[in-house]
Parts: structure tokens; sequence; C-alpha cells
């Protein structure tokens, strides 16, 4: 059983996607913000992140970069699943996938719970 990190301030898509993931196998911790984020991260060290980067108060590049600046944290897939369309981050790609070491890049409008779903067993190697 793989600990996931959701990062998502939706209360309704937070916990539709924490019971598919949940339902999948798999134990989520739910933050609404960044800094909650972290302390989650803090007390439970996630195998996999997936984040939404239009947060409250602090964005999810912002939370990337505290997150990442973490040694214990560096090696920790971190999956994109966001609001935010892939064309406004064309210009930054070089940064989310080199720097901040981003995973993958999901745009909530085209990606289902099943695929959802399949990418995270993909980024922890778990077979279907």
């Amino acid at each position: 059983m793989a600990q996931i990190l959701l990062v998502e301030p939706d209360r309704l898509l937070a916990r539709t996607y924490a019971e598919a993931l949940s339902g999948d196998g798999h134990e989520v911790v739910v933050a609404a913000n960044a800094q909650a984020a972290v302390s989650s991260a803090d007390t439970t060290r996630p195998d996999l992140v997936i984040l939404e980067l239009q947060l409250i108060e602090h964005s999810g590049i912002e939370f990337l970069y505290e997150f990442r600046s973490y040694q214990e944290w560096q090696d920790i897939p971190v999956l994109i699943h966001t609001m935010v369309p892939p064309t406004e981050f064309a210009d930054s790609r070089e940064i989310l996938a080199g720097e901040l070491s981003v995973n993958i890049y999901l745009y909530k409008p085209r990606t289902s719970l099943r695929q959802l779903i399949g990418h995270v067993r993909e980024q922890l190697s778990v077979p279907a």
C-alpha cells in the first residue's frame, strides 16, 4: 500500500479522488493548501504527491520549490493534476521536469479517474 499526499483545495474533488485512490489500495492524506501539505509530508513521508497548482495563499509551484528543498523529499514522484492548461506552462516545462522533478502533468478536464489511477500505478510501478 502506497502513501499518497493529495494536495487539492476543492473538498468535493479531494474526497472523490481520495475515495478512488483508497479503493485502489492506497492510503491517502489530503491537504487543502501548501502549508498543510508540507506539514503532512513531514509527518507521513508520502510515496507520491498529487498536486493541484491553484492553491490558496501559496501556489503549487511555491509548494514544489519548498518541497524539493528538503533532501529527503527530492526523489518522491510528483504528479501534477490541475485545472491550469498545460499550454500555460509550455515555456516552463524544463523547470517543471528538471529543477522541480515533476513526473507527469495532467489537465483535469481531460483526465478521467481511471486515467488518474493508471498514472498513479505507473508512477508507483504497481501492476494493474
